[in-house]
C-alpha cells in the first residue's frame, strides 16, 4: 500500500516537514493549505522538492463550506474553487478535499448538495481537478459518510468522488462496514486517525487528542479492512492532530507515523488472509515473562546494598565485564557499571521471556525501532535487543531456556542456584512489574512501540494525583499478567518522578521484617495514611497497627488485596515488594499519591 502524511501532523516549516517525510519512508504527503499559505517557497518550488526527495503531493486540503448554500454564495464559492485549483496545478496535484459544510445557513438537501458538487465537478474536469468530498464528524447536516457517499452518488460526475475518514467516522460510533458497499473507485481518497476514548465536544477533540494508529481505542484495522474489500488502491494516509506532535522534532514524529502505519498495515493483512499483496510482519507473541532487569550506574554499591536487605543472593561477576547479577526466586537483576561515567542508578535495559527471539527482533527492526548491541566474546551469549523509544534497551531473551538462562553460566564467584548458606531464604518469587516513566513527547511512541513491536496491550489510562499535578499512567500488559509495564509520565512542573521495578511474592509482612532487620530504609508513610485507611475499609485495629509498624501500604477490591511497600530512592531508582491476594490485578493506584508526596518531601532518599 502507499503510504502517506498530512503535514499537519508535524512541527516545523513545510519544506522540513518534506524532509522528515522523505527520510520517514513515506511514498507521498497532504498539503495542509496553512503550511503552504506561510511558506516562503512557491508552489513550483515545493512541486520540485518533492519530486527531488521521491516524494509525491497526493491531496490538498482543505476547501471547506462549499455545498449545501444559496446561488449567491455558491457562485462566490466557485470563484475560490477556480482560483484553488489553478494553485493546485502548480504543485501538480489533481485531488482537493471538500469537507462538508458546518455554517448554519445551509440547505438541508441532499439534492442541493449533489447538483453543486457536479458543478464543482465540472469546474475541476476543466484544471484536471479531482474532488474528494468528506463528512466531517460536526457538518451542520452532513456528518456521516453514508450520507456523503449518497451525495456523491446524485452527483453523478467522474470528478467527484469520496473521502473516509476514520475520525469522523468512528468518532461518530457510525457502522464502517457499509463501506464495502461503496465502489473502490468512488473513494478517492483515505485518512486515518485514531483517538483515545474521551466524553468530550467531538470537534475538540478531533482537533487536539487525534493518535496515530494503534495508540488509541479504534479499530482501525477493521476500518482498514473495509476498505480494501471495495478494491481501494489509493493511498493510507494518516491526518493526525495532535497538540504533542506539532511541537515534537520533525524528524522522530515522521518515522513515528510511518511505524504506525507498518503496524497497521500489518494488523489489516491478518483480516485480509486473500491479500498477498499487503505487509505481513513476524507474528507478534507477547513475552511469557522478565528474564531480567538492569540497573546502570558508575558506582552501584547503594543498589547491592539494597537488593541484599531485600533478601536477593550474589549470583557473581560477569567474565569481561563490570557487571553484577542478584537474584531472588526467578527475579534477576543485573547491574552495570559500564559506560556509566558519572550516572546515578537508573533503569538501562529490561530483559523479556520471548519464544523466538530472532522473529521479535525481526519485527521490532520493520516497525523501525533501533537495534542495541552488547559487546560479547566468543564464549558469550550473544543477547538480541532494541531501543524503546525513551532509550531504554530491550533484550529479548529465550523462553525456553529453563529456570536459569544460558547468560546467568557467564558469573563467576558467586552464590550457586538454591539457598544461601549466609543469607535467608528469601518470599521473594518475580519480577510482578516495571513502572517506567516517560518523557511527555515520548509517551504515545512507547505505548504504540510495546502493543506493535511487544505484543502487548494497553489498559485504559489513568491519572494519579501527585504534589506538582496529575500522573498521567497507562499499563502495558500481557493477557496473563506475566508481564506488566506501567507506563508514567509527569506533569511539566515535575521531575522527580523515579522508575522502579515491583518484586512479587507471598508473604510481604516476612520480607519487610527481613529487610528492617537487616537495615533497609523504608519509605516512610504518615500516620495520617493508617487513620484514613481505618476509616475506609474497617480493618480490624492489630491489622492497621501491623501496616504501620511495617510501613506497609493496603488497597483491596472485589477481586482480592493488594499489601506492599516502597524503599527509598537511590539516583533514579527504587524497588517495591508486592502481595496479590485472591485475584486482585491493580496496582495500589490508590496509594501512589502517598508515594509520591513522600518522594517529594526527600523522604524517598
Amino acid at each position: 500500500m502507499k503510504r502517506s502524511i498530512a503535514t499537519v501532523c508535524l512541527s516545523g516549516g513545510l519544506t522540513e516537514k518534506l524532509h522528515a517525510c522523505a527520510e520517514a519512508g513515506f511514498d507521498g504527503v497532504e498539503v495542509f493549505e496553512p503550511d503552504l499559505v506561510v511558506a516562503a517557497q512557491s508552489p513550483e518550488e515545493v512541486r520540485a522538492l518533492a519530486d527531488r526527495l521521491g516524494l509525491t503531493l497526493d491531496l490538498y486540503q482543505p476547501f471547506r463550506d462549499f455545498e449545501g448554500v444559496d446561488p449567491a454564495t455558491l457562485e462566490d464559492n466557485l470563484r475560490r474553487a477556480e482560483a484553488k485549483f489553478a494553485l493546485i496545478r502548480r504543485l501538480g496535484m489533481d485531488l482537493v478535499l471538500v469537507c462538508s459544510n458546518v455554517a448554519t445557513a445551509v440547505v438541508d438537501s441532499d439534492e442541493v448538495s449533489a447538483a453543486q458538487l457536479r458543478r464543482l465537478g465540472e469546474l475541476g474536469a476543466r484544471y484536471g481537478v479531482r474532488i474528494a468530498f468528506e463528512a466531517l464528524a460536526w457538518g451542520r447536516f452532513v456528518d456521516d459518510y453514508r450520507r456523503a457517499w449518497r451525495i456523491v452518488e446524485l452527483a453523478d460526475h467522474p470528478n467527484v468522488g469520496i473521502c473516509l475518514d476514520s475520525f469522523h467516522i468512528l468518532s461518530r460510533g457510525h457502522d464502517p462496514a457499509q463501506i464495502e458497499e461503496i465502489p473502490g473507485e468512488k473513494i478517492f481518497f483515505v485518512q486515518l486517525a485514531d483517538a483515545p476514548a474521551l466524553s468530550m465536544d467531538v470537534l475538540q477533540w478531533s482537533r487536539h487528542h487525534r493518535l496515530f494508529p494503534g495508540e488509541g481505542s479504534f479499530d482501525l484495522a477493521t476500518f482498514v479492512a473495509h476498505v480494501l474489500r471495495t478494491g481501494y488502491d489509493g493511498p493510507l494516509s494518516l491526518e493526525v492532530f495532535n497538540d504533542v506532535f506539532r511541537q515534537t522534532d520533525v524528524t522522530r514524529t515522521a518515522a513515528h507515523a510511518l511505524r504506525s502505519l507498518v503496524w497497521l498495515e500489518d494488523a489489516a493483512a491478518l483480516r485480509l488472509q486473500d491479500r498477498t499483496d499487503l505487509l505481513r510482519l513476524p507474528e507478534a507473541k507477547a513475552p511469557t515473562g522478565f528474564d531480567f532487569v538492569e540497573i546502570r550506574a558508575e558506582d552501584t554499591a547503594a543498589v547491592e546494598t539494597l537488593l541484599e536487605q531485600l533478601g536477593f543472593t550474589f549470583r557473581g561477576r560477569h567474565r569481561s565485564k563490570p557487571v553484577r547479577l542478584w537474584s531472588a526466586g526467578d527475579a534477576r537483576v543485573v547491574l552495570n557499571q559500564e559506560q556509566a561515567r558519572d550516572r546515578a542508578p537508573h533503569l538501562a535495559a529490561i530483559g523479556f521471556d520471548v519464544d523466538d527471539p530472532a522473529a521479535t527482533v525481526d519485527r521490532a527492526q520493520q516497525l523501525m525501532a533501533p537495534r542495541v548491541y552488547r559487546r560479547t566474546y566468543a564464549s558469550e551469549l550473544p543477547l538480541q535487543g532494541v531501543a524503546a523509544p525513551d532509550g531504554t534497551e530491550i533484550f529479548l531473551c529465550d523462553s525456553t531456556a529453563g529456570t536459569d538462562a544460558p547468560w546467568v553460566a557467564e558469573f563467576e564467584g558467586g552464590a550457586e542456584p538454591g539457598p544461601s548458606p549466609t543469607s535467608p531464604i528469601s518470599p521473594i518469587s518475580r519480577v510482578d512489574h516495571v513502572n517506567m516513566v516517560q518523557p511527555w513527547e515520548d509517551f504515545d511512541e512507547a505505548v504504540l512501540f510495546y502493543t506493535s513491536a511487544l505484543g502487548l496491550d494497553a489498559e485504559t489510562g489513568v491519572e494519579v494525583a501527585g504534589p506538582h499535578g496529575l500522573v498521567r499512567s497507562q499499563v502495558m500488559r500481557s493477557v496473563e499478567g506475566a508481564v506488566r509495564l506501567p507506563l508514567n509520565v509527569a506533569p511539566a512542573a515535575s521531575s522527580e518522578l523515579a522508575q522502579h521495578v515491583a518484586f512479587a511474592c507471598d508473604d510481604v509482612a516476612a520480607v519487610a521484617r527481613s529487610a528492617r532487620a537487616a537495615g533497609l530504609r523504608f519509605l516512610p508513610v504518615p500516620a495520617n495514611y493508617y487513620d484514613d485507611l481505618a476509616a475506609r475499609y474497617g480493618l480490624p485495629d492489630a491489622v492497621i497497627a501491623d501496616l504501620r509498624e511495617l510501613d506497609l501500604l493496603y488497597e483491596r477490591d472485589a477481586a482480592g488485596e493488594f499489601v506492599h511497600f516502597y524503599t527509598r530512592t537511590e539516583g533514579d531508582v527504587f524497588f517495591e515488594v508486592v502481595e496479590r491476594r485472591s485475584r486482585y490485578d491493580g496496582y495500589g493506584a490508590a496509594n501512589a499519591p502517598v508515594r509520591l508526596a513522600a518522594q517529594s518531601l526527600g523522604r524517598g532518599k
